[in-house]
C-alpha cells in the first residue's frame, strides 16, 4: 500500500508543478490549439492559442512515479517485498500510455505545425492504434511470468492477458484463443483510446473522467492484489488469477494522480490542453487496465461516459448518412448541450457525475461478485 501511496503523491507533484512550465515552453514554441470558430460553439471563445499536447506532461509524471514506488518497495521488510523488479505487466501498460500518446503527439505536431485543426489523418490515426495495440497484445499474451517451485525449476505461469473473455474475472467457457484475444485487445484500444479523445472537447471533462476510471483500477487491482492466487499467505479458496496486480494498482494510481495535478491547470478556464496526446494516452493505458486485470467486458460500464460520448458521434453519422437528419444538434454529445445553452462547467460537472455513477455500478458489481462466491 506504502508503494501505491508514493506513486499517488510523486505523480501529483510532478504533474501539478511541472504543467506551468509546459505551458511556458509550449506557449514560446507557439504550440497553441487551433480551434474551428465557425461551428457556433461558446466554448471555443478565448480558446485560441492555448497550449496543446500537455498530455506529455502527465504520461512522464507516471512513469516516474512508477519508478518512485518501485523505490519505495525496497524499503519494505524482507518479509513484505513483492514485486520489487519491473514487470512485463508495467512494461505493457506503460508502453500502451507512452506510445499511444506518442500516435497523439504526431496528430498535435501537425495540427500545430499546419494551423489547422486537421492533423494525422484518419487513416494514419487509426493504423498508429492498431500497431500500438498489437504489439503489446502480442506482448501481454505470448510471454508468462515464471515461478521457481521448491525443487528450484522454473515453471511458465501467467500471462499478462488472458485468452479467454472476461467480466469481473476470466470466463473459462469463454475461450477466444490468444490470436483471438489479440484481435479482441486491438479493438479495445481502438475503442478507448477513440472514447477519451472523443470526449476531451471541454476543460477538464476528459481529465476528470479519466481519474474517475483510474481511481477505480487502481482500486480493483489492489483489492486482487489482496486476494491474489500467487499470494501463499492468501489462504482462501476464492482468488484472483491475474499477473503483477500490485503493478497494476501502482500505475493506475499513479495515473490518476498525475491526472488530478494536471486537472489543477485544465479546469476551465484552461491554460492547458492535453490534446490527442494525453487523450489516446489514457485510452491505451485504460485499454490496457481492463485487459490486465481481467475486466474486459466490465470496461464499458466502469468507461460509461466514454461509451455514451462515443455512441452519440456513431448514431449521429448512421442517421446522417441514412435519412439526411441529424439527432443531435452536434456531435459529440456534450457539444449538444453546448448548443442547447449549458454552460462549459454545467456541462463538464453533471458528465463527472455520469461518468462517477458508471464508476459505482461496476465497483458494486465487482464487489458484488466477491461476496457472493465467498458466502
Amino acid at each position: 500500500m506504502r508503494a501505491v501511496i508514493v506513486a499517488i503523491g510523486v505523480a501529483f507533484l510532478v504533474s501539478l508543478f511541472c504543467t506551468p512550465i509546459a505551458i511556458k515552453v509550449f506557449a514560446r514554441l507557439k504550440a497553441g490549439q487551433p480551434i474551428r470558430s465557425n461551428l457556433g460553439l461558446a466554448s471555443n471563445e478565448g480558446k485560441k492559442g492555448t497550449p496543446t499536447m500537455g498530455g506529455v506532461v502527465f504520461i512522464l509524471a507516471t512513469v516516474i512515479a512508477y519508478v518512485a514506488g518501485h523505490l519505495a518497495l525496497t524499503t519494505l521488510p524482507d518479509a513484505q517485498i513483492a514485486q520489487v523488479e519491473p514487470t512485463i505487466t508495467a512494461l505493457v501498460l506503460l508502453g500502451l500510455m507512452v506510445f499511444s500518446g506518442a500516435v497523439g503527439f504526431i496528430d498535435d505536431f501537425l495540427k500545430v505545425r499546419k494551423r489547422h485543426s486537421g492533423g494525422l489523418n484518419k487513416r494514419g490515426k487509426l493504423l498508429g492504434q492498431i500497431l500500438v495495440g498489437a504489439v503489446f497484445g502480442v506482448v501481454a499474451l505470448y510471454f508468462p511470468s515464471t515461478m521457481t517451485d521448491a525443487s528450484g525449476a522454473e515453471t511458465n505461469t501467467e500471462t499478462v492477458g488472458s485468452t479467454t473473455l472476461s467480466f469481473i474475472r476470466d470466463i473459462p467457457a469463454l475461450d477466444i484463443t490468444k490470436v483471438g484475444a489479440v484481435v479482441l485487445f486491438i479493438f479495445v484500444v481502438m475503442a478507448a483510446t477513440n472514447g477519451v479523445n472523443l470526449t476531451d472537447g471541454l476543460d477538464g471533462l476528459a481529465t476528470g473522467a479519466s481519474v474517475m476510471v483510474l481511481a477505480a483500477y487502481a482500486l480493483i487491482a489492489f483489492w486482487q492484489y489482496r486476494h491474489w492466487c500467487a499470494d501463499p499467505d492468501y489462504t482462501q479458496d476464492y482468488c484472483y488469477t491475474v499477473r503483477d496486480p500490485l503493478e497494476i494498482a501502482l500505475i493506475a494510481g499513479a495515473a490518476a494522480g498525475a491526472c488530478v495535478g494536471f486537472l489543477w491547470w485544465n479546469t476551465s478556464p484552461a491554460r492547458i490542453f492535453m490534446g490527442d496526446t494525453g487523450a489516446l494516452g489514457l485510452g491505451g493505458l485504460i485499454a490496457g487496465m481492463a485487459m490486465s486485470t481481467r475486466t474486459i467486458l466490465l470496461l464499458p460500464i466502469i468507461g460509461g461516459l466514454f461509451v455514451i460520448i462515443t455512441m452519440s458521434v456513431v448514431i449521429q453519422i448512421i442517421s446522417f448518412r441514412t435519412t439526411g437528419k441529424r439527432v443531435f444538434r452536434m456531435s459529440p454529445l456534450q457539444h449538444h448541450f453546448e448548443l442547447a445553452g449549458w454552460s462549459e462547467v454545467n456541462i463538464v460537472v453533471r458528465f463527472w457525475i455520469i461518468a462517477g455513477i458508471g464508476v459505482a455500478i461496476a465497483l458494486g458489481l465487482f464487489y458484488s461478485e466477491f461476496l457472493a462466491n465467498m458466502t
